[in-house]
């Protein structure tokens, strides 16, 4: 390997990171490209580098045959003894020299495009292998030029490509600054830089916890799912496979060391860290977070909606800055989180309360069959209201029938809605017996009224003189009895009884009963 073209390719050979025998093949195909355009033959030319002397020869190929039918590409087997002797023999290739010192500089031009055509295919086919099962990798490279918005990383020997989409908004570079970035993808397109990077990828961050946090390179917390808005907010839900370690713990650290790091390496973004649960309600409940949550509750199971309610004064934190909050936890989920405040809810509530109370009453009187609703409902009148409103004539002509029967069934109408509304509000309400309290019998000596019969008046069921004079000598007896009763009781020093009726208490006095009620 001591010729200069020999020492020329193993150089290009280490500068572009392929095999020298690349670069060979590059260099035979070239010569054979330029030769087929100089000759413009039938020939099938074949080119051979040779290493001793660093040429390329060039030959033209015939195959020995029996009978030759076409010059240009066999020799017949006479032919091929006279010039090899007996060792000939029909189905060899015998190669014929020619020469390439004749090609000129248009077929040399055409030579030094095919190798660089080469040379290219083979280094975009070492680097799509070298980093096609790199995808998801952070890697780290140095800002080398702009071109249209876009960062143009150099990572080793080769470029990769940072897109204006890819890039976070809260970030700026200069030339020969360092970058970390994910490998997004490795294409093999043959203009531009194979290598897209990417900084606003969730993967970013989640390689980020991994390389700051032991817990999750190990495998003892388990990172469920990550949701970036680049520049502004993160949030990620973790879970442990171990009872004894606080996964959120875990990625916080120490005064908030691991989180930290990570947040510097993202230029200040936001990240909120909570824990994974395979319960939908708690799950929501903690991607809300740093909202506190007062009632979740699942509203379609099946298009996955759910309704959040929070305090007032916890509603722009729940939502967050432009949405950011709501938005991530949604997608952090799963689920369609509806998030309303707490007056927000009690006005809906109340909304379909008064939707409740104002649907009309349906048509229900007396008299009134179902083919006659069937025509006052296809006349629009539907209600009861309604049919109240209407003249004798209007419903005589709806139903078919006379206008006395019809302005029967409207005073029908009216008489059952008036009755109904009495009976709402004049009904009379009667004490009901608790269980275990038997009814409070009359002491002896209560006087009873005479009551009055149904129909008569009050005048009617007045006392006579000899019922007053009755009444009269049974309350004096009764009162001097009970005087009798209390005196002889104070007198033997001992305790009145207690009363019977609770409730009852002497005029100007308040019942003890009736104070602890207030109390109440």
């Amino acid at each position: 390997m001591s010729n200069a073209l020999q020492q020329t390719i193993e150089v290009l050979a280490k500068e572009k990171g392929i095999e020298a025998a690349v670069i060979i093949t590059a260099i035979e195909d070239a010569v054979l490209t330029a030769s087929r355009k100089y000759y413009r033959s039938d020939e099938n030319l074949r080119t051979k580098f040779n290493p001793e002397t660093g040429q390329v020869e060039l030959f033209a190929v015939r195959q020995i045959v029996e009978e030759v039918t076409d010059p240009a590409m066999e020799i017949s087997l006479i032919e091929a003894q006279e010039l090899y002797g007996d060792e000939a023999a029909e189905g060899m290739e015998i190669e014929f020299p020619k020469p390439t010192d004749v090609l000129g500089r248009i077929a040399a031009q055409t030579a030094k495009q095919v190798i660089f055509q080469k040379v290219r295919e083979a280094e975009r086919e070492n680097v799509f292998g070298e980093y096609g099962q790199r995808l998801g990798e952070v890697i780290t490279g140095l800002v080398k030029r702009f071109e249209s918005g876009d960062i143009i990383v150099e990572v080793g020997r080769v470029e990769a490509q940072l897109p204006r989409r890819e890039q976070s908004r809260a970030e700026n570079y200069t030339t020969g600054d360092r970058v970390r970035a994910v490998i997004k993808d490795v294409n093999k397109n043959t203009k531009g830089p194979q290598i897209i990077l990417s900084r606003t990828d969730p993967v970013l961050l989640i390689k980020l916890f991994e390389q700051e946090v032991p817990e999750i390179y190990d495998g003892t917390v388990v990172i469920r799912g990550a949701v970036r808005e680049a520049g502004d907010r993160a949030k990620v839900a973790v879970a442990s496979r171990e009872r004894e370690v606080d996964p959120v713990g875990a990625c916080v650290g120490m005064k908030g060391t691991r989180v930290q790091a990570i947040i510097r390496e993202l230029r200040g973004e936001k990240i909120d860290i909570v824990e994974w649960s395979d319960d939908a309600v708690t799950f929501v409940t903690n991607a809300i977070s740093p909202a506190h949550v007062q009632r979740v509750s699942v509203v379609d199971e099946a298009g996955r909606v759910i309704e959040v309610v929070v305090e007032d004064r916890q509603l722009s934190l729940a939502i967050g800055k432009k949405g950011h909050n709501v938005r991530l936890a949604a997608k952090l989920t799963g689920w369609k989180i509806d998030i309303k405040s707490e007056e927000e809810k009690r006005r809906e509530v109340e909304a379909q309360f008064d939707e409740l109370g104002a649907e009309p009453a349906p048509l229900s009187v007396p008299d009134l069959d179902e083919a006659m609703v069937e025509k006052l409902n296809a006349a629009g009148i539907e209600t009861v209201e309604r049919m109240i409103s209407a003249t004798a004539t209007e419903l005589s002509g709806v139903l078919g029938i006379s206008e006395g029967a019809a302005e029967a069934l409207r005073q029908g109408a009216e008489a059952a809605t008036m009755a109904a509304g009495g009976a709402v509000g004049s009904g009379t309400t009667e004490a009901a017996q608790q269980e275990g309290i038997e009814p409070l019998a009359p002491a002896p000596g209560w006087l009873k009224l005479p009551q009055t019969p149904p129909g008569e008046s009050p005048a009617a069921s007045t006392p006579t003189g000899e019922d007053k004079k009755a009444v009269n000598q049974t309350a004096d007896g009764e009162d001097e009895k009970a005087v009798n009763q209390t005196a002889d009781g104070e007198g033997d020093g001992g305790e009145s009884p207690e009363p019977t009726s609770v409730g009852e208490s002497t005029p100007g006095e308040t019942p003890a009963d009736e104070g602890a009620t207030r109390d109440e």
